[in-house]
């Protein structure tokens, strides 16, 4: 039976041992056929798709987004134009997250302008603007 063990399929991909067991429950990889002293043997091409599934995360591809995409690539019905149509998504969905990183990052700023940084606590004016908003959310 021919195949790597999880160390040297790990190894080959750039991750670790329990990042390939936790693809494997999450069904981005298929449970490995086991020897006759029960070790998985996975095959050569685990390493190519362990490879791929790290690139996308790296890219803010979601593990969902990620089998999305490999299901894609296996689909003879599937277009270039559906692999674009995700990415061009993904993109949106980072603008969106750049936008309002800012957004939090200006209240921040204005929240640490607004304190000297002396005192006591119970005159800090960060946590009153904090404690402000909560009570503005919960209806107080």
């Amino acid at each position: 039976m021919n195949g790597l063990t999880i160390g040297k399929l790990a190894k080959k991909a750039g991750v670790g041992i329990e990042t390939v067991r936790f693809y494997e429950r999450q069904g981005l990889i298929a449970e490995p056929p086991r020897t006759a002293s029960n070790y998985r043997l996975y095959p050569e091409n685990d390493a190519n798709r362990l490879r791929f599934i790290k690139k996308a995360k790296n890219l803010g591809f979601t593990l969902n987004e990620i089998k999305e995409l490999l299901s894609l690539r296996h689909d003879p019905k599937a277009s270039k134009a559906d692999v674009k149509h995700r990415t061009l998504k993904k993109i949106e969905d980072i603008q969106q997250k750049i936008h309002d990183l800012s957004r939090m990052k200006e209240a921040l700023e204005s929240l640490a302008e607004a304190c000297d940084g002396h005192g006591p606590t119970s005159e800090c004016p960060i946590l009153e603007a904090l404690e402000a908003e909560e009570k503005q959310y919960c209806g107080h």
